[in-house]
């Protein structure tokens, strides 16, 4: 049996102002923009070429055993792409306010790229919810 990640809940303050941060800016397709039940609002929206969506909700009453995050909690979500340089100027031409390119040396992090999987930027939404994008050697597709 596949055990496939597929959602993860982005906790938020405003559902349209994140909306229009991950669906305008960030280039993110909307998916779903539903109030499921009285109350309950869900936005489902996927990045280019991703098999994980994030959701943005409001009113869901938390799963038995499950904690609230508090907006601008979750950090350290990561994309992946083949090209970091062209990722940046779309992110920025969008109006991101993204890191320059970075990678991992011996004294921590280094502005510019390094080598194979060593090349990042990061940035927050409106909330500050970290993003991490990283430079891969293919698309996914490929690497299975």
């Amino acid at each position: 049996m596949n055990w496939t990640l597929e959602v993860v809940v982005v906790p938020v303050t405003d559902l349209d102002r994140a909306k229009e941060f991950y669906g305008h800016r960030c280039g993110f397709r909307v998916d779903l923009d539903d109030e499921v039940a009285p109350g309950i609002r869900i936005i489902q929206l996927t990045p280019p070429g991703s098999r994980c969506s994030i959701a943005l909700q409001s009113g869901m009453p938390l799963a038995p055993g499950e904690m609230s995050m508090a907006p601008g909690s979750l950090q350290g979500l990561q994309l992946c792409v083949t090209d970091i340089e062209a990722a940046r100027e779309e992110l920025l031409s969008r109006g991101v306010d993204v890191s320059p390119v970075q990678h991992v040396g011996p004294d921590g992090w280094t502005e510019g790229k390094g080598g194979t999987w060593n090349s990042f930027l990061f940035f927050k939404d409106p909330d500050g919810n970290g993003w991490t994008v990283q430079e891969a050697p293919s698309e996914l597709s490929e690497r299975e």
